[in-house]
């Protein structure tokens, strides 16, 4: 436990840190309220130098809406003649938290200089003489007149007319001399949040669920055991953007709809192999599939390795096998077959193993697995974040979008589900070592 006071008040329960608030003077609840930076987690600060843009972007939990408010009141108390915007998903949304919530401009105002809030207008206003305005992101023409010094944009991600409401939004952004907007949101993959990312400076802040120690530890505890790696968890949790492809071959949806906790007994394992071309460069794909007695495969694996040797993947490769007591290695020989075959018969001379000469591209021979996918008869026993974004990246026609030069790792996959389940296909020959 910290020694500071202040801390341990910040770390106490919310009903107990409440009761002891209460008991305090009217002076020190003041300077309380003015000592929030004491309790504040460093991605709640305000950015040092001078900014257009701030985005926050993180998982629920963060903090995010308590750093707008925090921001928009130290606006509010060092220039009484600004002139502020905020700008919610929905005016609705924009009052409820923005404004009322626990963590709004009332609510965390200091005392001294505690707003008036006129809900019928829609305006919150400062002692000092700064002025609010709640403006919904489903209104854009709502946004076409005002001017503004500073702006506060909260969930960005769930605007539906966000390009129009961002771009009419911009254009008050006229008065003082460094006009401000801040954005506080979970991300999602959305024109408007790519087109924000990609701002010439841009000052980015981007943090976790879990880097707000105020939060109760069994419930980031609950929401990592239920949701952690899952396309949902890195987005609402970890704060990640998942992109989602137009024409990708595997969609989120599909993925999370196949996945299981763990897999039955199985009948047969086998691991798929993509080698890398040379040292240090992509990724060796290396993933484990099996198949159960009902014929249904099922993902158990992703060991793939980054920048090793081929001494070194080749031992991945092994320990992979014998952890999952698998049938067969099926790897991708087009580069340099006698090589694959060296380097995995020195890491373990009893490795079966079948080398496989690809004759069609990696996306050309994915779509008959991911027809196994869409049928329902492939699941994925655990969470494989690396892989799936792969998977997520392969565009029918033959392209690829996802993260990194090559898809490696989706195509071990291939491999290993071709073999269990489609008879190799897509092999122009297969030679077993």
């Amino acid at each position: 436990m910290s020694d500071d006071p202040l801390m341990r008040l910040a770390l106490l329960p919310p009903d107990e840190r409440d009761r002891v608030i209460a008991t305090l003077s009217m002076p020190m609840k003041v300077e309380l309220a003015g000592r929030w930076h004491t309790f504040a987690h460093g991605g709640q600060y305000e950015p040092e130098h001078a900014w257009r843009v701030w985005l926050v972007r993180a998982g629920r939990g963060f903090g995010k809406t308590r750093a707008g408010a925090e921001w928009v009141n130290g606006v509010a108390r060092t220039r009484p003649e600004a002139r502020i915007a905020l700008v919610g998903a929905t005016a609705e949304e924009a009052r409820r938290v923005m404004v009322e919530g626990p963590s709004g401009v009332l609510a965390t105002a200091r005392l001294d200089m505690r707003p008036a809030w006129a809900a019928s207008k829609g305006e919150v206003r400062w002692p000092g003489g700064a002025i609010a305005t709640v403006y919904s992101a489903d209104s854009p023409e709502g946004l076409r007149g005002p001017e503004h010094h500073a702006a506060w944009c909260d969930e960005l991600g769930k605007w539906r007319r966000g390009e129009a409401a961002w771009d009419n939004l911009m254009m008050t952004m006229r008065l003082g001399k460094q006009p401000q907007v801040m954005v506080t949101t979970t991300p999602r993959s959305t024109v408007l949040m790519r087109r924000v990312m990609a701002l010439p400076g841009l000052y980015q802040t981007t943090g976790q669920t879990g880097d707000n120690v105020h939060l109760p530890a069994a419930f980031v505890e609950a929401m990592t055991e239920t949701y952690g790696g899952t396309a949902l968890g890195r987005q609402e949790l970890d704060g990640e953007m998942i992109e989602t492809v137009a024409g990708a071959l595997w969609t989120r949806a599909t993925i999370e709809a196949c996945r299981i906790a763990a897999a039955p007994v199985l009948v047969r394992v086998v691991v798929g192999v993509d080698p890398p071309a040379g040292v240090g460069g992509d990724a060796c794909g290396i993933v484990a599939a099996g198949l159960d007695a009902a014929g249904s495969g099922h993902v158990i694996e992703d060991a793939s390795v980054t920048g090793a040797t081929p001494e070194g993947w080749a031992r991945a490769v092994a320990g992979c096998a014998a952890r999952h007591g698998a049938d067969r290695v099926v790897a991708e020989a087009n580069q340099g077959g006698e090589m694959v075959r060296s380097v995995l018969h020195a890491a373990d001379t009893g490795l079966p193993v079948a080398l496989v000469h690809a004759s069609r591209g990696k996306v050309a021979r994915a779509e008959p697995v991911a027809a196994l996918y869409e049928a329902g008869r492939v699941r994925h026993a655990g969470v494989f974040p690396m892989l799936e974004d792969e998977l997520c990246g392969l565009v029918v026609g033959g392209g690829y979008e996802g993260p990194g030069r090559s898809p490696d790792r989706a195509d071990a996959l291939v491999w290993a589900l071709s073999e269990l389940m489609l008879g190799r296909r897509g092999a122009a020959a297969v030679r077993a070592l």
